[in-house]
């Protein structure tokens, strides 16, 4: 068997920790703070009115902030989506996570998914900061979630994401498989569901590149248990 790669410290570059539940509070977003930079993590992703606030507490951690724009349904209108997009990079952020519109994807309606993605991009990409597009694949069918991959290649984004987590299920293996082979210098993000250290080294084993969860701390407790420092 072949020894495993992962370290505590390697594991934590690559979590996006997230503060993003509807009841998440500010003692919430001080704590996950706190656990981010504790662990180093890759990311902390909070909610757009928390941006100003987590960015003055992640000053010189080396740990970025990211929020989310059309969150977690993608319905809101493109323009809206930009202008979040680029509030939160005014405030901030140095990463942004924005939602298809899923019932244009469901509807195949190929076009305005494709500029409502370029316009967030734009936006981000012109200001030099990421860009995540978040499929929401527990609605999808795998020729949807390929051609949405043809379309975050064309458009050149950062990152594709599997799920918002509040959506009807999270990563699965086979989507973070799907979405690897369809992806050429897109990277994949796996988010939703991942509660365990099993669960996150093997979504990065498959290929993602990230892993969003807001079970930081039980991933790192446990890592730091199993895995060599």
């Amino acid at each position: 068997m072949e020894p495993n790669p992962w370290t505590p410290k390697t594991l934590a570059r690559h979590i996006d920790h997230t503060v993003l539940a509807p009841g998440a509070t500010d003692e919430d977003l001080a704590n996950g703070c706190d656990l981010a930079r504790q662990f180093g993590t890759a990311a902390i992703f909070v909610k757009p009115h928390y941006v100003i606030t987590a960015c003055r507490k992640m000053a010189g951690t080396g740990v970025k902030v990211g929020t989310v724009a059309g969150f977690p349904h993608g319905l809101s209108i493109t323009r809206i989506k930009a202008d979040e997009a680029q509030a939160a990079i005014d405030m901030g952020a140095a990463e942004i996570d924005m939602v298809v519109n899923i019932g244009k994807v469901l509807s195949n309606d190929w076009s305005y998914v494709a500029d409502d993605i370029a316009a967030v991009a734009e936006v981000v990409k012109t200001r030099g900061m990421m860009i995540k597009v978040i499929f929401e694949n527990s609605y999808l069918a795998d020729v949807q979630k390929v051609k949405l991959c043809q379309i975050c290649e064309q458009v050149g984004v950062d990152f594709a994401k599997t799920s918002t987590g509040f959506g009807a299920g999270g990563a699965i293996p086979a989507d973070v498989a799907l979405m690897v082979r369809n992806l050429r210098s897109v990277k994949v993000k796996a988010a939703g569901g991942i509660r365990r250290l099993a669960d996150a080294i093997q979504m990065l084993e498959i290929g993602a590149a990230r892993i969003g969860t807001s079970a930081t701390a039980e991933i790192m407790m446990e890592a730091q248990g199993v895995l060599k420092l």
